[in-house]
């Protein structure tokens, strides 16, 4: 990861910047680019091996964080679904939505100590944009990026220390996953840009990353594991990657074949570690490669839409980071994979 801006650093108002296709080749040349995917990388190494349940250090930032994100769970408390025709999309969401967005500012100065209070204008949107979309009340990965982005900028301010990097994963991020959870429930949210059964899920990307890396060398989870309902419900609360699973068998139907078609290729990886290579090679491919999702992405002065200029910071980062295939799981060969998505 990145080094610590300076005190007296300039913040700026963050802005898209991706308007067209072309922009794609900055971004994937951007500092921006560097800065989030060695975030990713950095944390994915931190919790190899280590469930939620690790001891690590958790600091007075991790706490605060987490005390927002709890607020924003009683606010969603606080708004119930309304009576409506639509089935999805429940209205509801834009009051709870609208709360967010005028309390931003208020909850972060809560959160942070007051030394990291100049930076919250510029990272507040990155806050605002991690929960969904109010007018299409949807939500997918690029809203994942975002609130990863708004924790990528703690670590630049210096808000969270290298020694907060496990907690970043187990305290922060897993307490997000349960809130936007509960979002999607709560308010029927609809995938945003989805490739339906053919994508690895509905909403989420990163759990899946690092709830691999945390899996690497368990003495008994597999790959092959997670499809085994015994091991989802013993070990949800402790692995990402199973709390993801548990999810999905909770909310869809049907053959987890059909319905989660690349998740049950993987189930016929052999190891973790291959696994969570894939998954990477696959999120900057189809999530990081995407114009549709970083069309939306916000840049400023801690993730700057600039060529990087710095490379032996970043070399570690930058091997074999474009034009690169997704990956591709194989099937299970003694199951029949159906050619298409089953029609409802």
């Amino acid at each position: 990861m990145g080094s610590v801006v300076p005190e007296d650093h300039e913040y700026v108002l963050p802005k898209r910047a991706v308007l067209n296709v072309e922009d794609m080749q900055i971004w994937e040349k951007s500092e921006a680019y560097f800065e989030y995917l060695g975030f990713i990388l950095a944390l994915n190494e931190a919790v190899k091996g280590k469930p939620v349940s690790f001891q690590c250090p958790v600091s007075d930032v991790t706490k605060g964080i987490v005390a927002l994100l709890d607020k924003l769970d009683l606010w969603v408390d606080e708004t119930p679904p309304i009576e409506q025709p639509q089935r999805f999309g429940n209205q509801a969401f834009r009051t709870w939505y609208k709360k967010l967005k005028e309390g931003s500012m208020e909850i972060l100065q809560e959160a942070l100590p007051e030394r990291f209070h100049r930076a919250i204008p510029e990272i507040m949107l990155y806050l605002t944009e991690g929960f969904g979309n109010s007018t299409r009340i949807d939500y997918g990965t690029g809203h994942e990026m975002s609130f990863l982005m708004l924790v990528c900028c703690l670590f630049k301010i210096g808000a969270l220390s290298q020694e907060d990097k496990v907690a970043a994963v187990t305290y922060i991020f897993n307490r997000y996953l349960s809130l936007v959870r509960k979002l999607q429930l709560t308010y029927r949210m609809e995938p945003a840009g989805s490739h339906g059964v053919w994508s690895l899920d509905d909403y989420q990307f990163v759990p899946f990353i690092w709830g691999s890396s945390q899996l690497v060398a368990h003495p008994r989870i597999e790959p092959r594991s997670f499809l085994q309902d015994d091991i989802v419900s013993t070990y949800s609360k402790d692995y990402l990657f199973i709390s993801c699973i548990e999810f999905i068998n909770k909310v869809k139907t049907g053959l987890f074949a059909e319905h989660s078609n690349q998740l049950w290729n993987i189930s016929a990886v052999p190891s973790w570690s291959k696994v969570n290579a894939g998954l990477i090679k696959m999120y900057k491919a189809e999530v990081l490669a995407k114009f549709p999702v970083i069309q939306h992405v916000l840049f400023g002065s801690l993730l700057p839409f600039k060529i990087a200029q710095a490379p032996q910071n970043t070399r570690n980062v930058r091997l074999n980071l474009t034009s690169q295939p997704a990956a591709s799981f194989p099937a299970p060969a003694d199951i029949q994979v159906p050619k298409k998505a089953p029609t409802k």
